[in-house]
């Protein structure tokens, strides 16, 4: 049976812009999507089955164009990384940098997050989750539409191993607040930093061709990391 009835949808936290694919990158769907694309049709997956081995598994939501995620997976070939995007060109390009670089240990979901959230992981199968910039739907009538809710921090509780940590980071302040508001008060998690502090920037991080355009332009950015406790 659905969670929701027939006549009530759930708010999506993007709006799926179709934009055009180069020739390049639907050629990259039709040779290496069966390589690293998986193609969810409900359920829990199997990390273990997607990648043949049991290393930890991060998970990475909203990726974009994959620079981070790639750069991220080329740092650490001992760690295995899920990444969720619903935008063709964005998972076009990622594919093609997968293929550059010869990395095994990225694999690629092209489906709504907050359903993979609710649906389809096990408990307790991610050793971290990354969410960098995600649409900050900036008019306040679209506030409800931010995928940093009371509900995304109930679905990823019971998802994260103990110790696991979700790091957060955004350009828009008034975000990054709701952000701290959201998460300093769900149950099973506690600030990395401390009560109320944003993170500074982790060297961990990738400094994406978006951030430094943005730095250069002089926007803020906002860190946060919240362990499961």
């Amino acid at each position: 049976m659905p969670d929701t009835p027939p006549d009530h949808r759930p708010i999506r936290s993007f709006v799926l812009r179709e934009g055009r694919l180069t020739e390049g990158q639907r050629k990259a769907f039709e040779r290496l999507w069966p390589r690293y694309g998986v193609d969810y049709a409900g359920g829990r997956l199997r990390p273990s089955g997607l990648f043949g081995n049991d290393h930890p598994l991060y998970l990475e939501i909203g990726f974009g164009n994959g620079e981070a995620l790639a750069e991220t997976a080329a740092r650490h070939p001992d760690h295995n990384y899920l990444g969720i995007e619903v935008h063709r060109p964005g998972v076009g390009r990622l594919l093609l940098r997968l293929e550059a670089s010869g990395l095994r240990n990225v694999r690629i979901i092209r489906h709504d997050a907050m359903e993979i959230l609710r649906h389809g992981l096990p408990d307790e199968s991610l050793d971290g989750v990354m969410l960098f910039f995600p649409d900050p739907w900036h008019k306040k009538r679209h506030h409800k539409r931010r995928m940093v809710q009371p509900e995304f921090a109930a679905l990823l509780a019971p998802l994260l191993k103990p110790g696991g940590v979700l790091h957060m980071a955004t350009d828009w302040e008034d975000y990054a607040r709701q952000m701290m508001t959201v998460m300093s008060a769900a149950a099973g998690f506690e600030n990395c930093i401390g009560e109320g502090q944003f993170a500074p920037r982790p060297q961990q991080r990738p400094l994406t061709k978006f951030e430094q355009r943005g730095r250069r332009l002089g926007h803020g950015v906002w860190d946060l990391c919240f362990r499961r406790i």
